[in-house]
């Protein structure tokens, strides 16, 4: 299966659409919270069908802050990630995913994009489609899930270039996990 993984799109759903028409033969479309209503006027629009949780921003039940979807992977944990306090650190969400029998975990809400295998656990997060943090170009994450086969790519936009995450000052990293814009 192919899924278009994006988060923390904010209200701005331009840059979503266009990824819509570009990515139109993909399976779904993954949307991890803030906005959640911006996953339904995006669905709304698109060819493919969305799987989509809330993020802290969204207002909801508490049942919808995280979603485990089957692939023939595994399980996926799929949440924002703000009740398991990424901000911080991934070890709330490894634990809560793995508890859950999930080998694999999808989250957002750092507005920061990252991949990384720990023991057998892959852990995605797209970034933000809409306001980066860490002086990062605004990203989203391309996933294939085959028998055995988690592939994920993060993607950016508007910066052809760019080779990963420009250094940042002592200053701009508390920025980027303040709640100021």
């Amino acid at each position: 299966m192919r899924f278009l993984v994006i988060s923390d799109t904010h209200g701005k759903i331009d840059r979503a659409i266009e990824l819509l028409e570009e990515f139109k033969d993909y399976d779904y479309v993954i949307h991890l919270g803030d906005y959640y209503k911006d996953a339904l006027r995006l669905e709304n629009v698109s060819e493919v069908p969305f799987i989509s949780v809330r993020g802290n921003l969204d207002v909801g039940q508490a049942n919808e802050n995280y979603k485990i979807l089957d692939t023939e992977f595994g399980k996926i944990y799929l949440s924002h990630g703000h009740i398991e306090c990424v901000k911080y650190d991934t070890m709330n969400i490894m634990y809560k995913a793995t508890s859950l029998g999930c080998k694999a975990i999808l989250y957002g809400h750092t507005h920061i994009p990252h991949y990384e295998c720990i023991g057998d656990i892959h852990l995605l997060n797209p970034g933000s489609l809409t306001i980066p943090r860490g002086r990062r170009a605004c990203s989203y994450a391309l996933l294939e899930t085959k028998p055995n086969i988690f592939n994920a790519e993060i993607c950016y936009l508007g910066e052809e270039n760019y080779k990963g995450p420009k250094k940042s000052t002592f200053l701009n990293k508390i920025f980027d996990y303040s709640d100021g814009k």
